[in-house]
């Protein structure tokens, strides 16, 4: 294999990992992906490591190596991006596809996102589903409905325009904790309190704990502990805006 070979099939697989990463790929997967894939695309073997921003890859092939890093800043959970690369890694393991064809189809991939309302709505749903479940009646769920709903409008927004991950975790938090709390305020509803516990669940940084505790228990353990972190500090950011929300309004209830 030439020289200008190895180089592009490293961009490709670096340029997958990359990809992964910054989706919200567990580490375990990236590694295993990226090796597979400068594999099928003929090198000898793929060595990478990994960090919470960023990605070192070095390729092997007849004892040449070449050594590339890349910046991996976050751009959100999206699991169509992580599956497409998947399905390109099997289609170059099958001989259906070689270099031009991963290059292209990679070129192609971007991270579509369903629409803002929907997205919106179904969350609000869940979140007064909460406190049904919970216990509480029809005008709960209502209450609970409104505050997820115009929370995750505001969180959509912030995003939309590239604000800190703390920032817009504590912003959310504050305005949905401030509009769930006047059910409390005025009585609505026969657990009025749900409300506000309920209406916040769409804060839980779900998906970044599972991933640290994956990493780490697969031996990715200073990937685990910056997810781990991260996710305790959007927590933290979550809880600070709760409790500004609270202490505005006076209402106390459910802490």
């Amino acid at each position: 294999m030439s020289e200008p070979v190895q180089r592009e099939i490293s961009r490709l697989v670096s340029h997958a990992g990359q990809m992964l990463l910054q989706h919200g790929a567990e580490s375990k997967l990236v590694s295993d992906i990226c090796c597979r894939l400068g594999e099928a695309l003929g090198l000898d073997s793929v060595e990478i490591s990994l960090s919470a921003s960023s990605m070192v890859i070095t390729t092997i092939t007849h004892q040449h190596c070449i050594t590339t890093a890349r910046r991996c800043p976050d751009r959100g959970i999206n699991m169509r991006i992580i599956t497409e690369i998947q399905r390109i890694l099997i289609m170059a393991e099958k001989g259906l596809i070689e270099r031009d064809g991963v290059n292209k189809r990679l070129a192609r991939l971007s991270p579509e996102r369903y629409n803002r309302w929907l997205v919106a709505v179904m969350v609000g749903l869940s979140c007064a589903s909460f406190s049904r479940l919970s216990g509480g009646d029809i005008a709960v769920f209502i209450i609970t409905f409104l505050a997820s709903f115009v929370g995750m409008l505001v969180r959509q927004e912030i995003g939309h325009r590239q604000f800190n991950p703390l920032l817009n975790f504590g912003i959310t938090a504050f305005v949905t904790t401030l509009i769930s709390s006047l059910g409390a305020m005025q009585q609505i509803g026969n657990q009025p309190y749900l409300a506000m516990a309920s209406s916040v669940l769409m804060l839980v940084p779900g998906f970044p704990l599972i991933n640290a505790v994956s990493d780490m228990v697969k031996g990715y353990v200073n990937m685990g502990i910056a997810r781990w972190v991260f996710a305790s500090l959007l927590t933290l950011a979550t809880s600070l805006g709760i409790v500004g929300a609270m202490n505005m309004t006076g209402v106390w209830g459910w802490l």
